[in-house]
């Protein structure tokens, strides 16, 4: 492992990096894609392809950074789902080289996030400030307490924007689980009116039962929010992709100085 890694275990920290998919694919951005992702990017048309190789790339190039091994080197797998077992749809894990570094993507429109921890379950999610039907949504999603919470808002933006804390929590949730939305989500409170960190509890047959959820900061005016095991006490850190690292890479995130802009959350 790197100092990067040992970094990021001494610490208990996680690391957020976010940043923004071109409209067009570059060559540079297929290179290290497992053959699966790369016939992923053939299926789908522009401008999608492109988000999702520019994501999918970024992924192996930051997680070569804490590991220490190139980008096309890093083996990709999912654990088995929690329910069914099934590995096809559970939660995303590195396969090769061995270790305990846990990962999780989420991607809106042009826009991805990944969190990284050391030794322990996380998941993100990042959603588009996008025009919808609050109400209609929130009654299919929503505990009896949350949605008196995005009711109560004064007008329908705040509506919406307590919607989507709402949402966003909920889903880092059930992917740091590892059940997607197959799950009741009405059922996870993520205590909306408190502006968190808050403790979440909700039971799988495998795993943990208890998250801590924070909202992060507004990644290009998406909502995000991060859930992680709980126990971790560390430092949440915002990392911006270096621009370019198309082309090269942040193959070694932490001497990343001059391109990578860090944000510490307390």
């Amino acid at each position: 492992m790197t100092a990067a890694y040992e970094l990021l275990k001494d610490s208990d920290a996680v690391h957020i990096w976010y940043g923004r998919a071109p409209d067009e694919p570059a060559p540079a951005d297929t290179g290290p894609l497992s053959e699966e992702e790369s016939r992923a990017v053939r299926r789908l048309p522009a401008p999608a392809a492109a988000r999702y190789a520019t994501a999918h790339a970024a992924v192996r190039r930051v997680l070569s950074g804490y590991l220490g091994v190139p980008p096309g080197d890093v083996a990709l797998g999912r654990q088995p789902c929690p329910r069914c077992a099934h590995a096809r749809h559970g939660r995303p894990r590195v396969d090769w080289p061995p270790t305990d570094l846990d990962f999780n993507l989420s991607r809106s429109g042009p826009r991805w996030a990944l969190a990284v921890v050391a030794g322990r379950q996380v998941g993100v999610d990042l959603e588009d400030d996008r025009p919808l039907d609050v109400d209609g949504a929130s009654r299919f999603v929503m505990s009896a307490s949350e949605l008196a919470h995005v009711r109560a808002a004064p007008d329908e933006t705040a509506r919406s924007h307590a919607f989507f804390r709402c949402w966003t929590r909920k889903e880092a949730v059930v992917k740091a689980i590892g059940v997607g939305i197959v799950t009741d989500l009405s059922a996870i409170d993520v205590r909306p009116a408190e502006d968190g960190p808050v403790l979440v509890r909700h039971t799988e047959p495998t795993g943990p039962d208890t998250w801590l959820v924070e909202d992060l900061p507004r990644i290009g005016g998406a909502f995000a929010a991060l859930a992680r095991q709980a126990g971790g006490t560390g430092p949440v850190v915002l990392r911006r992709y270096p621009d370019g690292a198309a082309a090269h890479g942040p193959e070694h995130p932490r001497e990343q100085t001059e391109q990578t802009r860090e944000v510490l959350i307390p």
